[in-house]
C-alpha cells in the first residue's frame, strides 16, 4: 500500500492517489467525510476551520461502494481557494493582473526560509502553500480509508491529548492502559480539547485562551493507543521493516511534530533494566504469554507485540504568532517582524486526530505486507487463520 498527494493550502483542492487496498473492500464515503470533521474541530483553532468543510469526492478506485483493486483517485476542495483568485491561480499572469504582495519575511521554525533557499523562491508563498499543515487533510483521508480496514478485523487506533501549554493530564484521573481504543477515541471527541483527564481539561482551556490574549501559540503532548493487534506486524530482519522505525518515520514528518516517545521511553532512559522491561508472563487458559505491563509500547524488536502499542509526539509552538517574532526582511536585509498567515493559537486537538490517522496507514500497511492477497475476501480469511499461528511455537500442553 502506498500514497502519493498533490494541493496547496489555499489552491483549488487537496488530491490523494491511494494504490494497494484489495478487490471488494466496501468503503464508507460518509464515514470518510466525518473522519475529516473529527480533524476539524477543536478548541484553539483558527478562522480557517471556520471557512472549510471538508467534503472528499471519490473519483475512481470504487464503484458501488466496493474497490476494484485499481488506485483511488480522492480529492478535497479548499473552499477557500476562492477567496484568493489570481493570488493561487495555475495560469501564468497577464500583464496588469493583481496577484497579491509577494511574501518576503520569513517565519522562524517554519519551512518559508529553508524551502525559499532550496527551490530558488522568490516569494516564500510557493513554499508555505504546501509546507502549511492543510497538506494533512490528504494524511488523515489516507488513514481514514485504513482505519476502516483495520476496524474490519478488530483493530482500533485512538488518540487524545496528554499535555497542551505545560498543562499535563493526571494518570490517576482514569486508567490509561486499560482504555480500549475506540473508548479513547469517544472521550476525545467528547472533550474540546481532545483530553481524557477531566481536571486538567479546564486549564487547558484557560491556557489556550491566555495565549490567544497574548498573541501567542501553544505545543504539547498527543498520545496514540492502537489495541487488537496481531503479533509480528513489522519485522525484526531488516532495518526498513521494522514497526516502530517506519512509525517514528511518518509522525515525525507531521508539520511541528519534533519529538517521539514510544512507550515509556522518556522514563525507562533513566531506568534499570529491572525497572523499564515488561516481565513476560504465562496466560491463563494457554495461548501466547503476556508482558506484565505496557512500558515497551506494544512493540519488541520492531515487531507488534499483540498489547496495547501506544506512542507519544512532542509538538512545538506553530510558527505563525499573531505577534510576530523577529526576523528579516530579504529584500532589504533589515529586522522586521515576521510574516503572518491565518493560524491556530494550538492545533493540539486535530494533530491527535491526523497522528491517528497516520498509525493507522501504518499499521494497514504492515498488516497487508503480512495477510495481504488481491481479493478482500481473502485478506479477512488469511487474518482469521492467523490467529491459529501462535499454537505452532507452544508446547503442546500451552496450546
Amino acid at each position: 500500500m502506498r500514497w502519493l498527494s498533490a494541493g496547496e493550502s489555499h489552491g483549488a483542492a487537496m488530491g490523494l492517489v491511494l494504490e494497494g487496498l484489495p478487490a471488494g473492500m466496501p468503503l464508507d464515503v460518509p464515514r470518510l467525510n466525518a473522519e475529516l470533521a473529527r480533524r476539524q474541530r477543536g478548541a484553539g483553532r483558527g478562522g480557517r476551520m471556520a471557512i472549510e468543510k471538508d467534503e472528499v469526492l471519490v473519483l475512481a478506485g470504487v464503484r458501488h461502494g466496493l474497490t476494484l483493486g485499481s488506485p483511488l483517485l480522492m480529492t478535497v476542495a479548499n473552499r477557500d481557494h476562492i477567496n484568493w483568485g489570481s493570488a493561487m491561480q495555475a495560469a501564468p499572469v497577464t500583464e496588469g493582473q493583481r496577484t497579491g504582495e509577494p511574501v518576503r519575511i520569513p517565519r522562524p521554525g517554519h519551512a518559508d526560509l529553508p524551502g525559499a533557499v532550496k527551490y530558488g523562491q522568490r516569494d516564500l508563498r510557493n513554499v508555505l502553500e504546501r509546507a502549511s499543515a492543510r497538506e494533512t487533510v490528504n494524511r488523515s483521508l489516507a488513514g481514514a480509508v485504513a482505519l476502516q480496514l483495520l476496524e474490519a478485523v478488530q483493530v482500533h487506533v485512538g488518540a487524545f491529548v496528554w499535555a497542551l501549554g505545560g498543562v499535563e493530564s493526571s494518570t490517576a484521573a482514569w486508567p490509561a492502559l486499560d482504555l480500549p481504543a475506540a473508548e479513547v477515541v469517544r472521550r476525545a471527541d467528547a472533550s474540546p480539547v481532545a483530553c481524557l483527564d477531566p481536571g486538567a481539561e479546564a486549564a487547558m482551556l484557560a491556557r489556550i485562551e491566555q495565549a490567544k490574549e497574548e498573541g501567542d501559540t501553544l505545543g504539547g503532548v498527543v498520545e496514540v493507543r492502537a489495541t487488537g493487534l496481531p503479533v509480528g506486524l513489522g519485522s525484526h530482519v531488516h532495518w526498513d521493516r521494522r514497526l516502530d522505525g517506519r512509525l517514528g518515520a511518518a509522525l515525525l514528518s507531521l508539520p511541528a511534530v519534533k519529538g517521539l516517545e514510544l512507550g515509556d521511553a522518556l522514563r525507562a532512559s533513566a531506568s534499570s533494566g529491572r525497572e523499564a522491561l515488561d516481565p513476560i508472563l504465562p496466560r491463563n487458559g494457554g495461548g501466547l504469554p503476556r508482558r506484565a505491563g505496557g512500558r515497551d509500547g506494544g512493540l519488541e524488536g520492531g515487531m507488534s507485540t499483540g498489547e496495547t502499542l501506544w506512542l507519544r509526539l512532542h509538538m512545538k509552538p506553530l510558527s505563525t504568532l499573531r505577534t510576530p517574532m523577529a526576523s528579516v526582511d530579504l529584500d532589504t536585509g533589515l529586522a522586521a517582524g515576521a510574516h503572518r498567515e491565518r493560524s491556530d493559537v494550538c492545533a493540539l486537538p486535530a494533530l491527535a486526530v491526523v497522528a491517528g490517522h497516520v498509525v493507522a496507514w501504518e499499521l494497514a500497511r504492515a498488516l497487508m505486507e503480512s495477510f495481504g492477497a488481491d481479493q478482500w475476501e481473502d485478506v479477512l480469511r488469511r487474518v482469521r487463520d492467523a490467529a491459529l499461528r501462535p499454537g505452532r511455537i507452544l508446547g503442546q500442553a500451552s496450546c
